[in-house]
């Protein structure tokens, strides 16, 4: 199907550009999201009486979505979801939970314009791509984490594999206090039944002098 664009779709062309397009592409996507229109007489002749209009709102729209880019490019964000040891999520993160963390913190975005670069089923940090406009992206982190204190833990750079590592190490060696505690316990009471062993016995000695 012939389409003129009506916005910059990636991949695909500019503003008043006319392409051929799959038929689902443009039923399902670009027509109703008001992104083309068909082309036909009709239609071209819309897009001539209305291509200044459209120029001036793009330009305006688009210098609003640099100013957001400026402020929003780069910005982390702490999410929050439950995980195994080894660090697999029981779930998954999605668009609307990263809309939601940027918009929790202030930013105002919409989870269509959020693009994950892979599925996020594990702990750590994830790089997540929010197109602003057709000509503007930023880059936002997602800090997924069992909790803020584990999500500190990693923007400093630790692993969940070297966070396992210290719990566990940190386990063994609570273990090994207890053991020592109880070894001195044990010494300390063999100790007082010798010293008690020989107190009686030197009462023994005494009553035999006597």
């Amino acid at each position: 199907m012939d389409i003129i664009l009506l916005e910059r779709v990636a991949k695909l062309g500019q503003m008043g550009e006319v392409v051929s397009v799959k038929e689902g592409y443009a039923r399902n996507f670009l027509l109703p999201q008001g992104k083309a229109l068909r082309v036909n007489a009709a239609n071209l002749a819309r897009f001539e009486a209305e291509k200044a209009q459209m120029e001036a709102r793009n330009l305006e729209t688009k210098t609003e979505a640099d100013a957001l880019a400026a402020k929003l490019d780069g910005q982390k964000f702490i999410v929050i979801r439950s995980a195994s040891d080894a660090g697999s999520l029981y779930g998954s993160v999605t668009t609307r939970d990263a809309a939601e963390a940027a918009t929790d913190a202030g930013f105002t975005v919409d989870k269509k314009q959020v693009v994950l670069l892979g599925a996020i089923k594990e702990l750590g940090l994830h790089d997540v791509s929010v197109k602003l406009h057709p000509e503007v992206e930023a880059t936002i982190t997602l800090n997924v984490a069992r909790s803020v204190e584990e999500a500190e833990l990693q923007e400093a750079g630790k692993s969940i594999a070297e966070l396992a590592a210290e719990e566990e190490a940190a386990a063994e060696f609570e273990i090994q206090e207890l053991f020592d505690d109880i070894g001195a316990a044990a010494s300390d009471d063999e100790e007082l039944a010798e010293t008690a062993g020989v107190e009686v016995e030197d009462a023994a000695e005494e009553d035999k002098d006597a």
